[in-house]
């Protein structure tokens, strides 16, 4: 490996292929997994801040601009966006819990910004208390905080009082009154009830298992589903679709010999799905833009990210290639000029400020949903994931002229 790194040139660091050094300059050094920990965790923290701050001022609603084709029109919808989507992908983070290093202060420290920050969102004598019930994008973001209050259930839901716990519930029950579309939109009825199961609460089962049902139905093969009965070239297997219906199974596949055969189907199907995408990432961090909500950034990659998280990396992807990949594809996206306003607050765009990649239902909240890219956080720096070496793409080898096994489709029994 170290002969054909240096060979072409190739810094497994942040997936980047580097041009020749000059004469008697040495050449960088390659990340190792604690500057890529570190690194992750200034990322996140920095897309986090603006919209935690907001809420611990209860002035989400306040400060919080509303970047979009028509802000009237999505305004309604945008804050409780900012908040699920943002914290669906902080919550592993957090999850770990505190402890006496100062990356654990201060994983403490940011629990009770964010459960603090759920009591102003979900409060209704609060300013910022968001909207779960008019109109029906809600459904949607109140799903990804239920993903996010299962994702860290010592830290973000047990921690919460009795009173927040009760203004959740609620809040989330209100969304049971919207119908879900034949498509990724059955995930996210699915996954609040998925919620109220783990909470005890009482479960609407229609509900609860027409998600996994369709998408039983709607995969096409080689670990990739339709988003409802026909396919779509976009990256909704990542945002949606993979995540919920394995997270979900998770929850009620021992109900039933239904449930308990798709588990490992969909487990398998996953794992397939996070291998494409890791060959999807170019040396520089980009990849292909097809599809619609690619404004998402990072968020695209949940399915390689959910993998190392739940150590379900495929077989030929080792887990100092998964964070290579994966930090490639962060940088690329968060790190270009314009992501950001003066304030903080993300822009839309995918390599920058480009508002026009936003669709008519993208406003700033939408664009949290990047997050979910950095869920791998959720393993301690103990794990391989951080303490392997960074080791060198698919793309990487196979353009390098490394010779490589050749890569075959999902065979299911």
């Amino acid at each position: 490996m170290v002969k054909w790194m240096a060979a072409t040139g190739i810094c497994a660091a942040g997936g980047l292929r580097l041009s020749a050094e000059p004469a008697g300059r040495a050449a960088p050094a390659p990340a190792t997994g604690a500057d890529d920990r570190s690194r992750w965790i200034r990322h996140l923290t920095t897309v986090a801040t603006p919209v935690i701050d907001a809420l611990l001022r209860r002035q989400l609603k306040a400060t919080m601009p509303v970047e979009a084709a028509k802000p009237e029109a999505r305004a309604p919808y945008t804050h409780l966006e900012a908040v699920g989507r943002l914290l669906m992908g902080l919550a592993p983070w957090l999850e770990l819990g505190g402890d006496d290093t100062p990356e654990g202060r201060a994983r403490a420290e940011w629990g009770e910004r964010v459960r603090e920050a759920i009591d102003a969102a979900t409060d209704p004598r609060s300013p910022d208390f968001v909207n779960f019930a008019s109109g029906h994008q809600p459904l949607v973001d109140a799903a990804f905080l239920s993903q996010a209050l299962q994702r860290a259930p010592r830290e973000l839901w047990a921690k919460l009082d009795r009173r927040a716990q009760a203004n959740v519930v609620a809040g989330l029950k209100a969304t049971r009154k919207i119908t879900p579309s034949a498509s990724n939109w059955r995930m996210f009825a699915s996954t609040i009830e998925a919620g109220f199961q783990r909470w005890g609460e009482k479960r609407d089962d229609e509900r609860l298992f027409a998600g996994p049902r369709s998408f039983e139905q709607w995969y096409v093969g080689d670990g990739w589903y339709g988003d409802g009965p026909e396919f779509h070239t976009d990256y909704y297997n990542a945002f949606v679709i993979q995540p919920m219906l394995v997270e979900v199974l998770d929850v009620i596949a021992g109900e039933a010999d239904e449930w308990r055969k798709f588990a490992p189907k969909v487990r398998a199907r996953l794992t397939r799905f996070a291998e494409i995408e890791e060959r999807l990432v170019a040396p520089d961090g980009s990849y292909p833009v097809v599809g619609r909500s690619i404004a998402y950034r990072c968020g695209a990659f949940q399915g390689l990210a959910l993998c190392a998280l739940r150590h379900q990396l495929p077989e030929r992807v080792r887990p100092g290639q998964a964070r290579v990949a994966l930090t490639s594809v962060i940088r690329r996206t968060l790190e270009a000029p314009g992501t950001f306003d003066a304030q903080g607050w993300l822009r839309i765009g995918l390599a920058g400020h480009q508002p026009s990649l936003g669709e008519v239902y993208i406003s700033t909240g939408s664009l949290y949903l990047c997050s979910a890219a950095f869920v791998p956080l959720g393993l301690p720096a103990s794990d391989p994931f951080w303490s392997d070496p960074p080791a060198p793409t698919t793309w990487q080898r196979t353009w390098a002229g490394v010779d490589m096994p050749t890569d075959h489709a999902l065979r299911e029994a």
